[in-house]
């Protein structure tokens, strides 16, 4: 039975998460769209080739200098597609972008020191640029929804207009794209953050940490798989390890928690499904949890 605090819990981090994904997904879907009218689609092509084997590296880069969380990356991700990007490189994009941003970085850095922070982040971008290339050879392309690929309502001025004319309707042009895209995917963003709040109120960091403690040996892997219907933002989620490694769970089981959380919260996941069929929806989820699991493993072997 729900308490009134969990309640007002859930509400609170309901109506904050909403605004804030609502912000983040108008602001964003808008720059790249601007973007889009500075950049020409010929040179986001060549430079996110998958026929170039320098455009895995440079979707990681770019990955990983955007401070956008798993839900702020799916605009800039539906740009690249639109952009008709190599499928691999987008992928790369799609799962190094929320795990490499700046601000994830520093924090691991503040928190666990230089060596868990260089292995956590190579773990992350050898992992991503893998799956990529890897997505694309296996032809996963072909569950991308066609609607994808369409691009933003266009608006005809006419031959008569002025030039000041043709300039208002540009960017009120790139507003309507957006707006579209956002009644598109708003059914998916509430839906989502309605059930992370739900599990945010009503999971306590206490059960977290006693049943991934050290010494169960299935901690990483239940690490994991919390970490998805868990919506907390990967920072907050760093923020609270120091308590959680105190009542006993490893830095292993808490990367495996961070990546669970940040490469694939349920809210991200829903929002994908209007972007992708069910098969690449499960691959996404595959790749996300294989990371999480074999970067927390893989570091508790070597350290």
């Amino acid at each position: 039975m729900m308490t009134m605090e969990t309640i007002q819990s859930t509400l609170g981090m309901f109506a904050f998460l909403a605004v804030e994904i609502t912000i983040l997904f108008l602001v964003i879907s808008y720059l790249v769209g601007v973007l889009q009218q500075y950049i020409p689609p010929e040179k986001i092509r060549s430079m996110l080739s998958s026929q170039n084997g320098k455009g895995y590296v440079m979707a990681a880069f770019l990955g990983a200098i955007t401070p956008f969380c798993s839900c702020s990356t799916i605009p800039f991700l539906k740009g690249l597609i639109r952009a008709q990007a190599g499928f691999g490189t987008m992928m790369v994009f799609l799962f190094a972008s929320p795990l490499l941003n700046p601000m994830i970085i520093g924090l691991f850095a503040v928190t666990f020191g230089l060596e868990v922070t260089a292995y956590y982040f190579a773990s992350a971008l050898v992992i991503s640029v893998a799956s990529g290339y890897l997505l694309e050879k296996l032809g996963f392309e072909k569950y991308l929804k066609p609607s994808t690929y369409e691009e933003p309502e266009k608006s005809c001025c006419g031959s008569t207009c002025g030039t000041k004319k043709v300039e208002e309707n540009k960017w009120m042009k790139i507003w309507r794209g957006v707006w579209k895209d956002f009644k598109t995917a708003m059914p998916y963003i509430f839906i989502g953050v309605g059930v992370g709040s739900l599990i945010y109120g009503a999971m306590p960091a206490e059960w977290i940490a006693s049943i991934a403690g050290e010494d169960n040996p299935f901690a990483i892997p239940l690490a994991a798989v919390i970490g998805i219907p868990l919506y907390i933002r990967a920072e907050a989620v760093i923020l609270l390890s120091a308590p959680l490694l105190a009542k006993g769970m490893g830095i292993g089981t808490v990367m495996a928690l961070v990546i669970g959380s940040a490469g694939a919260s349920i809210t991200e996941v829903i929002m994908l499904k209007s972007m992708f069929r069910n098969q690449m929806i499960l691959a996404f989820l595959a790749v996300v949890l294989g990371m999480a699991v074999l970067t927390g493993y893989t570091y508790q072997m070597f350290f």
